[in-house]
């Protein structure tokens, strides 16, 4: 068949994982991926082919899984979180176009915004946007603007990509340029590290407080609106039912 399915695998765990992922990648006969996201599945399917590439390697990981359907092939392209978010559905489909004879189909994964604020409580409860602070891709002064507009409308804001060895100040830059939009410092907030996987921690906090914080890649913050709360041990963003 030739077929790829671009598969989002959840979090990381096999509790994390959709019906529909886990019926893909049963189905394939090749799957595909960057190294850390094939071994979170290659036990689970151990009479599966394996090909996977390094990071910064997308593109030829898409055209490898393209061209092993070109040739007959079903192809699982194995992503974390969901395929679309910052996933392997967009590069794919770019190339896509080059094959007409293969067929693609997207399947839906838990995104991390939704796997972390689900560790928290509830901080996506209303309005929110989710950002990416990694400038591989997107200019800083790109990010920067989507930092200050989501500040001044009052957004709970979701950061992918807090930090990394060669970005280890991001996060702290970040914060600043939320408090200095109008972020309060005491706007309430919360983190959550290797979401699903062996040594996930979860901690709430202040947006004073989380500058001062460590992270990296394997970490989802999350920043409350103006209107989120603690509640016990709970980071809530409220619906806003009590005004009804």
């Amino acid at each position: 068949m030739n077929k790829v399915y671009v598969v989002g695998i959840g979090p990381g765990s096999a509790d994390g994982m959709t019906e529909q992922a886990r019926r893909a990648l049963s189905a394939a006969d090749v799957l595909c991926g960057y190294t850390v996201y094939i071994d979170l599945v290659k036990g689970l399917f151990p009479e599966k082919r394996i090909l996977t590439t390094s990071m910064r390697q997308e593109l030829k990981r898409c055209r490898e899984a393209l061209n092993m359907a070109a040739e007959g092939q079903t192809v699982a392209l194995v992503c974390s979180g969901d395929a679309g978010v910052y996933g392997m559905a967009s590069p794919l489909l770019q190339l896509a176009s080059e094959y007409p004879e293969v067929e693609v189909e997207i399947v839906p994964g838990v995104t991390a915004a939704l796997s972390g604020a689900a560790l928290l409580g509830a901080p996506l409860g209303n309005d929110f946007c989710v950002i990416s602070l990694s400038d591989l891709l997107t200019p800083w002064d790109e990010i920067e603007k989507r930092l200050r507009l989501a500040a001044e409308g009052d957004f709970a804001v979701c950061l992918y990509n807090p930090g990394s060895r060669n970005r280890a100040d991001y996060l702290r830059k970040a914060c600043d340029i939320l408090l200095a939009a109008g972020k309060s410092p005491k706007t309430r907030c919360g983190w959550v590290r290797e979401i699903g996987r062996p040594g996930q921690k979860r901690r709430i906090l202040t947006l004073e407080e989380l500058r001062e914080e460590a992270a990296d890649m394997f970490t989802t913050v999350f920043i409350g609106s103006s209107s989120t709360v603690f509640m016990n041990d709970w980071l809530v963003t409220p619906r806003g039912y009590g005004n009804l």
